[in-house]
C-alpha cells in the first residue's frame, strides 16, 4: 500500500513549531528527524565542512546516504560560530524558535555565548535541549563517547552474546538511537509544560542514561535482585522456550511465556507429556531446564524446514518467526503497510526511499517530506525570513 503524503487540509502535529539545530553525526540529527517527520521546520545549523556525516558511507554520486537518512526534511545554513555576526544571527533566529538542541560536549555553548543560562533570560519560552555522551553532570561528562563506548559503559556489550563468547555490540548504534528517542521525548515534555506555563526549560540528555535506561530486566535483576546478568546467547535469561532454535534449513524464533502458551505448545510438537514433567512444570523451571527442554525441541524441527515450523507455531497461536534479514524485514509487507519509509526526491540522487519516524497520529498523513539538505543551501531564505521578522 503507498504512503499518503500529509492532507494539506490537516497541519501536522509540529506544525508551526521551530527548531534550532546545532546537532550533528547521529543521535541528534536522529531526534530532530522524526521532529521534521511531524512537520517542525528543523534549521540546522552546520560549520562550514558541514556535519561529519556528510563525509561518512555508504556513498551515492558523492552524496552520503546516512546523511540522507537521518537529516530528511531539514534545512541548512552554514555559520561560523566563532564569529559575532554569526552569533548574533544565531539569536535573532532565535527569537521565533521554539527549540534548541545542540550535541556539543558539555561547556562548548558556554564559550560560544550561547547557553541556556546566557539565553533564558532574553528566550524564557526557550526549549533548550543539551544531548551528550555523559550529561552535563557527573565524573564522566568530559569524556568524549560514541556508540560503541556507551555500549561497553552500559553493561549492554557485556550482557550480549554467546555465554562462552566475547561481549559483542548490537548490529546498530543503539546508544545513539536510544539518546535522540529521549531527546525527542524530553523536547515534547518540555514543550507540552511551556504550554501551560509559557517558559521553557533545560533538558539535559545523556546516551549513557538512555541506553541504561532502555534495559528494564537487567535493571530489575541488579538493581533489586542482586544479580549479576551473564551473557545467555539467543536464548531468554529468564523464560523458556524463548529464544532462537534451529530446524531442517535454518533458525526460527519463538516466545512462550506461560504455562498456557506452554501447554499448547507440548501439543503442537507432539509431546503434550511434557507439561506433567517436573523438570517443566513453571517457567522459572523450564528456564532452569532449558537444554533437557531444547533437546524435545531440536527433535520435533530439525526435519522440518522454517516455514513449515512457523507455520505450525503461529496456527497454534504461540508466537514464532523466521529469522529475517535487514532487507526482507523493510521489504515485508508489514513494513510497507504501517509506512516505514516513503520517498523524497533529491535533486541530484532523483528518488530515494528513507525512513519515516514509526508512530501514526489520526489525521496526519505519512510521506510528502523533503530530502536532506545540501550544506547551506537555505540560507537565504532562512536569512531572508528573519528579515522580514525583524520589519514586520
Amino acid at each position: 500500500m503507498p504512503t499518503q503524503p500529509p492532507n494539506s487540509q490537516t497541519p501536522q502535529p509540529l506544525s508551526g513549531v521551530r527548531v534550532l539545530d546545532f546537532t550533528r553525526v547521529l543521535a541528534g540529527p536522529y531526534c530532530t528527524a522524526m521532529m521534521a517527520d511531524l512537520g517542525a521546520d528543523v534549521i540546522k545549523v552546520e560549520a562550514a565542512h558541514g556535519d561529519d556525516y556528510r563525509h561518512i558511507g555508504p556513498f551515492k554520486d558523492g552524496e552520503s546516504l546516512l546523511f540522507q537518512a537521518i537529516n530528511r526534511g531539514k534545512r541548512s545554513i552554514a555559520l561560523d560560530l566563532k564569529s559575532p555576526d554569526a552569533i548574533a544571527t544565531v539569536k535573532a533566529l532565535l527569537a521565533d524558535c521554539d527549540v534548541l538542541i545542540e550535541n556539543f560536549r558539555p561547556g562548548v555553548m558556554e564559550k560560544l555565548g550561547l547557553s541556556y543560562n546566557a539565553l533564558a533570560k532574553d528566550f524564557p519560552h526557550l526549549v533548550y535541549v543539551s544531548l551528550s555522551g555523559f550529561g552535563q553532570t557527573g565524573p564522566n561528562t568530559k569524556k568524549p563517547a560514541y556508540d560503541i563506548i556507551v555500549q561497553a559503559m552500559s553493561g549492554l556489550m557485556d550482557a550480549t552474546g554467546e555465554p562462552d563468547g566475547a561481549p559483542t555490540m548490537v548490529g546498530e548504534a543503539l546508544g545513539d538511537v536510544a539518546g535522540g528517542l529521549f531527546a525527542a521525548w524530553g523536547t515534547m515534555v518540555a514543550l507540552f509544560d511551556c504550554s501551560r506555563t509559557g517558559l521553557g526549560r533545560h533538558v539535559d540528555v545523556a546516551l549513557f542514561d538512555g541506553l541504561v535506561s532502555m534495559m528494564p530486566i537487567l535493571a530489575c535483576r541488579t538493581l533489586m535482585g542482586g544479580e549479576t546478568p551473564v551473557r545467555t546467547g539467543n536464548r531468554h535469561p529468564l523464560s523458556a522456550p524463548f529464544g532462537t532454535y534451529p530446524a531442517a534449513d535454518g533458525h526460527f524464533a519463538l516466545a512462550v511465556l506461560n504455562d498456557r502458551l506452554f501447554a499448547t505448545f507440548c501439543d503442537v510438537i507432539g509431546q503434550p507429556e511434557l507439561v506433567q514433567d517436573a523438570r517443566f512444570t513453571s517457567d522459572p523451571l523450564r528456564r532452569e531446564n532449558e537444554p533437557a527442554l531444547a533437546e524435545y525441541i531440536d527433535q520435533w524441527a530439525s526435519s522440518l524446514p522454517v516455514d513449515q515450523v512457523v507455520h505450525h507455531l503461529s496456527a497454534a497461536g504461540i508466537p514464532a518467526s523466521s529469522i529475517q534479514t535487514v532487507a526482507q524485514a523493510w521489504a515485508s509487507p508489514q513494513a510497507v503497510e504501517r509506512g516505514l519509509a516513503s520517498t523524497v526526491t533529491h535533486p541530484d540522487l532523483g528518488v530515494l526511499n528513507v525512513p519515516e519516524q514509526p508512530v501514526h497520529f489520526n489525521g496526519a498523513g505519512r510521506g510528502g517530506r523533503k530530502p536532506a539538505p545540501a550544506l547551506n543551501a537555505d540560507a537565504g531564505d532562512i536569512l531572508n525570513l528573519l528579515n522580514k521578522e525583524q520589519c514586520a
